[in-house]
């Protein structure tokens, strides 16, 4: 990499092979604060709009985008699909103790509450298990008073109605503002990114799903750099993608937690297209999406593209 590709690269890893992105779709000519990249069973892919609450599918046959809800006011910062193909969202609200976990039907009707603002948490990211539970991240705590973490919700307990306090196991308390969750392919590794703290953990899952063994937690990494850690995805071979905010690239390990390459957004160096937020790789394929939008800039909001260390993973939902 030149000197200036290098920019806003810590030194101890301007070393690590480097492929640039390429625009794959635009979504706006304005900039959004674009996340939650997640494909359905027809190999669709939905998506959110932060901060204007917009919840979209860009249908992959003729790149046709539409909006299938807007949650305004609600700030939706990830999106799941459930095996039974109802969409799952995580909304950050007032970003300190009313967010909740929403669901909708595949086309955005039949708007329902699955975990309720007045539970006190802040969803910001959530990935399901093969048993229909799913995890996710309580996106609060600062670094003096670490008070986010990450929970689970079991399938049993997606019935009817909203699910209750006493329903919702504390998996990893304690944390700084944790991000985003991956399950590896096995589903005996939770990957979190600790976004405040900037760390990546690896969480070691017993056969409950809540229980994590003995010695069975690492930071295999710790990142550099303000803002840090935001969204990530594993692919089938259990590689893990972290996508930097704020830094313009995606940082890629191995199922080890080795960090082994890096896929730097184009202009990144000039300050555009930093907010990258979340990478998904297309099903059936190697190729790793990337979303963010040129805040401060005038590029607006894009997907861009780049090859994969992998395959992208298969989950349940597909089956």
């Amino acid at each position: 990499m030149s000197v200036k590709e290098l920019s806003g690269i810590p030194c101890s890893e301007r070393e690590v092979p480097a492929a640039v992105a390429v625009p794959w779709f635009q979504i706006s000519a304005e900039n959004k604060q674009l996340e939650g990249l997640c494909f359905d069973r027809a190999g669709d892919l939905h998506l959110v709009d932060v901060f204007e609450g917009n919840v979209y599918k860009l249908e992959m046959t003729g790149r046709k985008l539409t909006v299938l809800a807007t949650l305004t006011g609600e700030n939706p910062a990830a999106l799941k699909i459930h095996r039974d193909g109802r969409l799952f969202v995580c909304c950050l609200a007032n970003m300190r103790d009313n967010g909740s976990i929403v669901a909708m039907a595949p086309d955005g009707s039949e708007l329902e509450t699955i975990v309720g603002p007045e539970l006190g948490y802040v969803p910001d990211d959530m990935v399901f298990d093969s048993d229909g539970g799913f995890y996710f991240s309580d996106f609060t705590g600062p670094v003096f008073d670490p008070s986010g973490g990450i929970y689970h919700v079991s399938g049993d307990a997606l019935g009817a109605g909203p699910v209750d306090g006493s329903q919702i196991t504390a998996v990893v308390p304690n944390l700084a503002t944790p991000n985003g969750l991956a399950l590896s392919p096995d589903e005996h590794r939770l990957w979190v990114t600790e976004m405040a703290a900037n760390r990546l953990h690896c969480i070691q899952l017993e056969g409950d799903r809540v229980s994590i063994p003995p010695y069975g937690t690492a930071v295999p990494y710790t990142f550099a750099g303000l803002e840090g850690p935001d969204s990530c995805s594993v692919d089938a071979d259990g590689n893990l993608y972290v996508a930097m905010y704020e830094q313009g690239r995606v940082l890629c390990f191995d199922p080890e937690g080795v960090l082994v390459k890096q896929v730097l957004l184009p202009d990144r160096e000039l300050g555009h297209h930093r907010r990258s937020t979340h990478p998904m790789i297309i099903p059936g394929t190697s190729t790793l999406l990337i979303c963010t939008n040129d805040f401060g800039g005038d590029g607006g909001s894009w997907i861009f593209s780049a090859a994969a260390l992998g395959r992208a993973h298969r989950t349940y939902q597909f089956s």
